[in-house]
């Protein structure tokens, strides 16, 4: 029991944390509300635990034989968030239904995951840490990571949609959304140096 329970803190710790996920899901939730940006949070869970699954299964250890993959996930990775910071900063904070921004889908979510270092780190991290070659303790480690995932991007869209119901004018609005896209713009700044 104590293994899971320091399974459930990793997972809480990794997911709950800033990073581009969880900008994008707080983004979410102010501009489209809790409901429209669970997709979002359900995306970016099964594409954590694909991750986490082929990780288990030895994806890391091509990565590190192969370089130039390792690049080219990081080049998509800059790319990826740039352009979720374009979109954020382009956003014209108008309210009501006259915006024609959708929500992130699950795609996105799912893709940003891929493209996330955050992840990759959490990914390798984890199963060095709690399944080393043992798949049934990768299977566990990922069936208590689902729902800790899930929540805690969740809880930043519920954050966003929270912050939503104050912001009643334009400009508040892209201010936020300026910031979270700085952070955005940060976080793939951060990649490259």
């Amino acid at each position: 029991m104590n293994l899971a329970l320091s399974m459930a803190a990793f997972a809480l710790a990794a997911s709950i944390s800033p990073g581009p996920v969880n900008v994008v899901a707080l983004a979410s939730g102010v501009r489209h509300g809790l409901p429209a940006s669970l997709s979002h949070a359900a995306g970016a869970t099964l594409g954590f635990c694909a991750l986490l699954l082929l990780v288990g299964n030895g994806l890391h250890q091509l990565l590190a034989h192969w370089a130039p993959l390792q690049g080219v996930l990081q080049a998509g990775g800059v790319l990826f968030l740039l352009y979720m910071a374009l979109r954020l900063a382009s956003d014209d904070g108008a309210l009501g239904a006259t915006h024609t921004c959708a929500p992130p889908s699950a795609w996105c979510g799912a893709t940003m995951q891929w493209l996330n270092p955050k992840a990759w780190l959490a990914a390798v991290a984890g199963v060095g840490a709690y399944a080393a070659g043992e798949q049934q303790a990768l299977w566990i480690f990922t069936g208590i990571y689902a729902p800790i995932c899930f929540v805690s991007v969740a809880c930043w869209a519920w954050a966003g949609s929270v912050a939503g119901r104050h912001l009643q004018s334009p400009r508040p609005l892209r201010l936020l959304n300026r910031t979270l896209a700085a952070l955005l713009i940060a976080s793939a700044v951060g990649l490259v140096i």
